[in-house]
């Protein structure tokens, strides 16, 4: 079988689209990296479409931390301090066996109970936690001349905060809410190791690389074929939110603009 003919049975294969059983020998390295590959697009799944709706819930949460209504601030305070302190891996585990609890009551929660939505609602509620208390420290970080000088050309309430806050808490938050980004790709490879099951065996990138390292017994061939994708898939990442960092700051000077860079920790 040549490697066009696996990448035909096996590259969709996480999805349910081609061969539906998984290889029982000849574990070839093209084997690996297409299963593997083929995987990535459920993290890429629940890592992009939570990324998009944390945002929006991450900003209202984060003003509404920062606002002056008591009863929203300390709604904020506990959504917050609930996912950003407890591990996500429980979080799957109890969300799973409450999505299973809830299925008996009615029949709307049965697709929660799959991976595909009960994870991606857990992922969704953690990045945003997370990324409200990176907005709040940018809604803090304002400079107070801007909202002066905000309130001298008459601005107020929606228009204030659409031209002058949102814009100026973006530019402050884009470099650390990539590294958020980038976490929660990463931490896209915890879902079918946590509660939810992998049904028909279609599970993610790391699930088919565990399944090699179990089959083979090697686990330096299947784990360092997942770290590569998972580097190309930041590089990606950091190359999307770079794009988007410039042109926040294309209005600013050359050297007051804030760059994305990428620093590899040799000791942490």
């Amino acid at each position: 079988m040549s490697c066009w003919d696996i990448i035909q049975d096996y590259g969709l294969r996480s999805i349910g689209i081609g061969e539906r059983l998984l290889p029982r020998d000849d574990f070839t390295i093209c084997k690996q990296v297409v299963l593997i590959g083929s995987g990535m697009l459920w993290n890429i799944y629940f890592g992009a479409i939570a990324l998009v709706l944390g945002f929006f819930l991450a900003v209202a949460t984060a003003v509404a931390k920062a606002g002056d209504n008591v009863i929203l601030r300390k709604l904020a305070n506990t959504f917050i301090l609930l996912f950003r302190g407890s591990p996500l891996f429980i979080q799957f585990f109890f969300a799973y066996f409450a999505f299973l609890s809830l299925k008996g009551v009615s029949p709307f929660f049965s697709p929660f109970s799959s991976a595909w939505l009960g994870a991606l609602v857990v992922l969704f509620l953690n990045t945003a936690a997370y990324s409200a208390e990176i907005f709040y420290g940018a809604l803090r970080s304002i400079p107070k001349g801007d909202i002066e000088a905000a309130d001298a050309y008459g601005m107020r309430g929606w228009t204030r905060f659409r031209r002058i806050t949102f814009p100026t808490m973006l530019r402050l938050a884009w470099p650390a809410y990539t590294n958020e980004a980038i976490f929660l790709f990463h931490a896209t490879t915890l879902v079918f190791f946590s509660g939810f099951p992998a049904m028909r065996q279609n599970g993610d990138a790391l699930y088919y690389a565990n399944y090699f390292a179990d089959k083979t017994f090697n686990p330096f061939v299947p784990y360092p074929i997942l770290a590569g994708f998972f580097v190309l898939l930041t590089l990606t990442v950091i190359g999307i939110f770079g794009l988007v960092n410039r042109q926040l700051n294309k209005h600013m000077p050359q050297e007051s603009r804030q760059k994305i860079r990428l620093r590899f920790n040799l000791i942490r």
